[in-house]
């Protein structure tokens, strides 16, 4: 027996599927039994993705076989969700965020910024955010940058400083580091359509109701409060969570130290530096240049294969960008039959009319505050933004919200809801379970940060979008 799959993992999961669909003779008037059925196995699906009981993508793959199995969609049907351009677009981008890693080419920035800026403790926590959002465009996992660039610099300086966990002495710097870059993580990955998993997924299913957005209306429309937020982030995070250590003047020296065990800059992080240039360029005039964004990551990837950047091997080695492409696939290809079967458009209607002819913006405002709290039930915000995402998007244009600026707000949000917990995206349990901030802390500084992001992102980001004409 594989003791890796926890079976008991698997009862919710089923018992409420078998519930729902059970529940068929006795469904809403306007819907037929197979929008129903295709609820039934999609909320089975994501509450599996929730407890896994096996990987998530072991969990997508028993959904689509159920799809197909009780006929809720024909199997021509089911795969073509494996041919959404969306989809091979984070999977290309992982790839391509690959070469930072294997080259060097990521740590060498962060090691540059840090020798340039780390004079004091605030200038490395700007420093570090800094090479977040230079690497975020091109890192569609900002779980790769958390975990695989950022913090193994944040945790060997903090230690380089005294600053360490099992001593107690994570206060004197690496506390407020790790929780820096956290927040800096997700407001990078708000701020580019290709900086997060779940973004593309939103543009994919914001397409499904007839809402199209390019990577530059994404990246304009984030500009200023991502800003705002980076700039302001840091500086009530030092006030909330003070460093002991304010002054840094050796981390110049740390950073230089590590720069020359590293040697000079091998031809194969120039390479990764001309194709990240190339693929950055042609994402921000893909528009004018009538090239598609997905076709972009597939020019860097060949570039990066040919010039030896990245093998083959590399390729089939990514494991995260071919687990990402199987389970959002069949996740996207479920959302959008809800949409073609009816049931996205009948609740839409329905949660709409219940709100008592209220104002589009006060009910934007409603669906917002409740996509953001209820992520506390979640433990991914990829999942959360494929469960959620595509109902309250058709809820706001059902009350007469603008079709673009509700995509894009709510795809910004299905970044910034993961300043709630530890475990609320991938960055998350890495940072959190390196021991630097207890959990109570945790909580109770992202609760406070949230009230931020709400006045900056909503507030804020609202007059700006009316302002360049996406509102």
């Amino acid at each position: 027996m594989n003791h890796n799959i926890n079976y008991r993992k698997f009862i919710v999961p089923i018992v409420v599927g078998i519930i729902l669909w059970l529940l068929t003779p006795i469904r809403p008037e306007g819907l037929d039994s197979t929008a129903w059925h295709m609820f039934a196995i999609f909320v089975a699906t994501i509450i599996g993705c929730i407890t896994q009981p096996l990987p998530i993508g072991a969990v997508a793959m028993i959904g689509f076989t159920l799809t197909v199995l009780t006929g809720t969609a024909k199997i021509d049907t089911a795969v073509a969700g494996f041919g959404n351009s969306s989809i091979w677009l984070i999977a290309m981008a992982f790839f391509i965020s690959r070469g930072f890693v294997k080259t060097g080419l990521g740590r060498r920035i962060a090691l540059q910024f840090v020798k340039i800026f780390g004079k004091k403790t605030l200038g490395l926590g700007y420093s570090l955010i800094g090479v977040d959002l230079i690497l975020a465009p091109a890192t569609p996992s900002n779980t790769a940058r958390a975990g695989g660039i950022m913090f193994p610099i944040i945790n060997a300086l903090s230690r380089s400083f005294g600053s360490k966990p099992e001593d107690g002495t994570q206060r004197k710097m690496g506390a407020f580091l790790i929780f820096t870059e956290f927040h800096g993580n997700l407001i990078t990955a708000a701020m580019f359509l290709t900086a997060m998993a779940g973004n593309p997924l939103a543009q994919s299913l914001a397409k499904h109701q007839g809402v199209d957005i390019t990577w530059m209306q994404w990246f304009l429309a984030a500009l200023i409060p991502g800003i705002i937020s980076l700039i302001l982030v840091p500086l009530i995070i030092y006030k909330m969570y003070p460093p002991e250590i304010k002054e840094t003047p050796n981390a110049k020296s740390w950073a230089q130290n590590e720069l020359n065990e590293m040697g000079n800059m091998a031809k194969s992080e120039k390479f990764m530096i001309g194709i990240f240039v190339i693929a950055l360029a042609l994402w921000v005039l893909g528009t004018t240049l009538n090239i598609n964004a997905t076709l972009t990551a597939f020019i860097a990837l060949s570039l990066l294969l040919i010039t030896g950047v990245l093998t083959w091997n590399d390729v089939l080695k990514e494991t995260g960008a071919w687990n990402t492409l199987v389970w959002f696939s069949i996740l996207v290809m479920m959302a959008n039959q809800l949409n073609e079967l009816g049931f996205i458009p009948w609740l839409s209607k329905s949660i709409s009319g219940s709100l008592g002819g209220l104002s589009w913006p006060i009910v934007l405002v409603i669906l917002i505050v409740f996509y953001f709290y209820s992520h506390y039930l979640f433990a991914s915000s990829t999942a959360h933004v494929s469960a959620m995402y595509s109902a309250l998007l058709g809820v706001a244009i059902a009350t007469g919200a603008p079709p673009l600026y509700s995509a894009l707000m709510l795809g910004f949000f299905g970044n910034l809801m993961a300043s709630t917990t530890h475990y609320s995206s991938g960055p998350a349990p890495i940072l959190y379970s390196a021991g630097y901030v207890s959990q109570n802390r945790w909580w109770s500084m992202n609760a406070v940060l949230a009230i931020f992001y709400f006045i900056v992102w909503l507030g804020i980001g609202s007059l700006w979008m009316k302002l360049i004409g996406l509102m």
